[in-house]
């Protein structure tokens, strides 16, 4: 079957869905390699994809009682310093500048060695260190408290084996940060943060997650908690697109966050911490996209509905055009999902089959081709990109342009509704939960000797969730080592968890709760 995809998620018995996901990177314009090593360049309509999820996301943060702020790209090293846990767990992964000024020496521009710096500054690997120290200045009484800021910025870990979106040594995110008076309240805006994230994924991405605590091991560096949503994309594997940290007072102390209780005593405050970035766009992209390249969900499409007309340049094309304009000027006025539509005229200077083709890879939710005859009788044809092919046919539409623009945002809605259950069936279907043994654990996902070292590739498995016994310490090193062995991974211990379990799948110990079991990117 001939597809606008170069390359499909499957050839024969053989995954190609790592190449698949490049290949709707590159096709469909969201991004490409930069000249510089492990990072991006965001084309303009991937970076629209995330001004949509900053737009959206951002008034949820509001609600959250979170102003937004901006703190400095660059953070002093003596900042790490006073967080050993967390400064080892970034430690590999920081860029450092040492020299503030370049000189040319023997013909060469180097670091100039009269200027070098008297401290190194980390590049911003996260902001809990440096933001920590503001919070320090801005708390004094518990009348200051709580204090919650946000900032939308770029961060820097340099990682040794990149893929764009999902793994950049350079990323667009969000991070929050919160600071309490007490465990209760830190860990209620954790959670609220965690739910943030689930119903923002579910609702605006169509992305169905598992929301949950992290093991031990899985948890950010410094932290008492880390919560994840994970999601399953189309190989079965899981992604984890959001992560909330309750980080108790440790990092408190070593910033010197107190403030005054009402015993006139100086206490610490508990913090927390939650983030999510541009992974989303590497997500959608794997869980809605098929052989024909990307599905975007309307709530996050920088245009729902895109007009291609047909021109011939003859003289009853000055009609088509002007048929367009008022179609879209009507559809920009119509409101659907909460907003005003987003509807575009496509009027560059290419072949009309070529131009529907870039957008049904680009994944708009409705493309509208609108020729000389549709003109005359009035009528809207159109394709929705979640429903694009009968068999090898596409489909194709009709309606009056009067009843299109009436059912223009019923139909987005449906559009929007109709991925999120595709992709929800998906995630509910292959959660298996027939596995009880380590033995049977190994038996059904062999050793993953078919994956790439990124996690892409290989058979598709899904994930188990089993019952475990939570171990710690040298207990949990040995689990994950086992695992390792396997290419899995320990993902959350979901938040709806029953009120019995069957004995541990790693130790044959009495469960204590149920864990997703996966592998991962």
């Amino acid at each position: 079957m001939q597809r606008a995809l170069s390359v499909s998620r499957t050839t024969g018995n053989k995954s190609t869905f790592p190449d698949w996901y490049q290949a709707i990177v590159r096709e469909a314009d969201m991004a490409e390699v930069s000249p510089v090593r492990g990072s991006m360049i965001i084309k303009p309509w991937g970076y629209g994809v995330w001004e949509r999820i900053q737009q959206v996301m951002d008034r949820r943060i509001k609600e959250m009682g979170v102003d937004n702020a901006y703190f400095p790209l660059f953070i002093p090293l003596s900042f790490f310093a006073k967080e050993a846990e967390h400064v080892e767990g970034f430690a590999k992964e920081m860029a450092v500048v040492t020299h503030h000024r370049l000189k040319a020496i023997d013909g060469k521009l180097q670091p100039d060695p009269d200027a070098k710096l008297e401290e190194p500054l980390i590049v911003r690997p996260t902001s809990e260190t440096i933001i920590g120290d503001a919070f320090s200045r801005w708390v004094k009484s518990h009348r200051d408290l709580p204090l919650k800021i946000n900032q939308w910025a770029n961060v820097v870990r340099w990682e040794m084996r990149t893929r764009l979106f999902l793994r950049t040594s350079e990323f667009l995110w969000q991070e929050g940060h919160t600071a309490h008076a007490d465990r209760e309240d830190a860990l209620a805006s954790t959670q609220q943060a965690l739910e943030m994230y689930r119903e923002f994924a579910e609702t605006v991405l169509a992305l169905p997650v598992v929301a949950g605590e992290k093991p031990e091991n899985e948890r950010f560096p410094g932290a008492d908690n880390t919560y994840s949503i994970e999601a399953m994309m189309q190989d079965g594997k899981a992604l984890q697109a959001g992560t909330s940290h309750y980080l108790g007072t440790s990092f408190a102390r070593a910033q010197n966050i107190r403030f005054q209780g009402d015993s006139g005593e100086l206490e610490y405050c508990h913090t927390s911490s939650w983030g999510t970035s541009t992974r989303m766009i590497g997500g959608l992209i794997m869980t809605h996209g098929d052989d024909d390249g990307l599905r975007l969900p309307p709530a996050v499409a920088p245009r729902q509905i895109v007009v291609v007309p047909m021109l011939r340049d003859k003289p009853e094309d000055a009609e088509v055009l002007a048929f367009g304009e008022a179609l879209v000027k009507a559809l920009n006025a119509t409101f659907a999902l909460g907003e005003p539509i987003r509807a575009l005229l496509d009027t560059k200077a290419q072949r009309s089959a070529e131009k529907r083709w870039n957008w049904v890879r680009r994944g708009a939710p409705i493309i509208v081709e609108l020729g000389p005859r549709d003109v005359a009788n009035g009528m809207v044809s159109f394709m929705r990109r979640d429903d694009l092919r009968d068999g090898d046919k596409v489909k194709s539409q009709a309606l009056p342009k009067d009843e299109f623009i009436a059912k223009a945002p019923a139909l987005l809605a449906a559009i929007q509704q109709g991925l999120f259950d595709e992709a929800k069936a998906r995630l509910d279907a292959n959660i298996h939960r027939d596995i009880t043994t380590w033995d049977q654990l190994a038996e059904y996902f062999g050793t993953g000797a078919d994956e790439d070292e990124d996690g892409g590739g290989g058979a598709f498995k899904g994930w188990v969730r089993a019952a475990w016994s939570r171990p710690t310490g040298e207990g949990l090193d040995a689990i994950e080592a086992r695992l390792k062995t396997l290419k899995l991974t320990l993902r959350n211990a979901p938040m709806d968890q029953p009120t019995t379990f069957a004995p541990c799948i790693f130790t044959g110990e009495p469960g204590v709760e149920e864990i997703i079991i996966g592998r991962a990117y």
